[in-house]
């Protein structure tokens, strides 16, 4: 976080001459994520950016850093809790190295749908998995989204599970996703986000799994060829602050920053649903071959033995209040 001053208070002070209007001491936080701008995190990281200016009064301003400026998600992670980044949009998948209580949410075939994961997230369940990000030297502002999470490749159309069958597909680091993709007989390749289009180029790995809005940021149809909406795991994101940064705010600073996070989660989701409508026309539209008719039981069969990589740890409470939410 830096802290500037800006105006003639400075000139004024050493003159010791009253001007009209003093000048304000202006605060400035750097806003971290990994797509582009033009993304539904940049669509989310500009709502914070206007907002928290217009709550502050100007007071505080934030700075965009997209497209993996400052590295994957587990390293802006870390930038958080060492107080070399001040905010971050993240995907989840990374953070349960972090936070392992969060797991839960990357269960595969856990959600319904949307309005079960959003509910889930905006109600009690989704404060206390917030609260649980603070005992481990973070800050959990709002729950975000990413969408359904879906299968490319370039080798071939993905209908079964046998059609996984020793595929290297890129998975984010995360146990849960890492044990589900095993099971359904796939090769999983954890890497850092920012690697992946390279390694996908150069056929590191054969495939990955993301959701629409990611396949669309990213430009995938120019490295893979097909895309299964398997609709696997429901991928939330969530924005963090560090530590240094809010514990250094005001109870006033720290209510503006929670109506920028809250203006941030409704533009991200309200972008999410856009591209839920337009995304596969626009896949379609870009030569990728988009595979719809898809049975998810045996998927679902198969990947839900990942669910012990959670269960065995914190037992089942926590799933079943999550499927029992209406």
């Amino acid at each position: 976080m830096k802290r500037t001053i800006i105006g003639l208070a400075a000139a004024t002070a050493l003159a010791g001459t009253a001007l009209t209007g003093a000048a304000q001491a202006q605060n400035s936080v750097t806003f971290g994520h990994t797509l582009s701008s033009q993304s539904h995190y940049g669509v989310g990281a500009q709502a914070f950016i206007e907002t928290l200016a217009e709550v502050s009064g100007g007071a505080w301003t934030a700075t965009e850093a997209p497209a993996g400026q400052l590295g994957g998600e587990r390293d802006m992670i870390e930038g958080l809790q060492i107080g070399s980044l001040d905010l971050l949009l993240t995907s989840t998948g990374p953070l349960g190295n972090f936070v392992p209580e969060v797991y839960a949410l990357d269960l595969p075939f856990l959600f319904r749908d949307y309005d079960h994961a959003r509910t889930t997230l905006d109600g009690e369940i989704g404060q206390e998995l917030l609260e649980s990000i603070g005992a481990h030297n973070l800050v959990g502002l709002a729950w975000s989204e990413n969408g359904f999470r879906h299968v490319t490749n370039s080798v071939r159309p993905v209908t079964s599970p046998d059609d996984l069958d020793g595929l290297k597909l890129r998975t984010m680091e995360n146990r849960v996703h890492m044990a589900a993709f095993a099971e359904m007989g796939a090769a999983p390749t954890p890497m850092a986000f920012p690697e992946l289009f390279s390694a996908l180029q150069q056929g590191v790995v054969d495939g990955q799994e993301n959701p629409i809005t990611v396949i669309k940021a990213s430009n995938f149809w120019e490295v893979q060829d097909y895309v299964s909406l398997t609709g696997h795991v429901y991928s939330p994101a969530v924005l963090l602050v560090s530590p240094l940064v809010w514990d250094g705010l005001s109870d006033e600073e720290q209510g503006w920053f929670r109506e920028a996070a809250a203006a941030s989660v409704a533009a991200t989701r309200a972008e999410v649903n856009r591209l839920e409508e337009a995304g596969v026309a626009l896949l379609r539209e870009n030569g990728m071959e988009v595979i719809t008719d898809i049975d998810k039981a045996p998927f679902r069969a198969l990947a839900e033995a990942a669910y012990s990589v959670y269960t065995d740890q914190y037992g089942t409470e926590m799933v079943e209040r999550i499927i029992a939410v209406e």
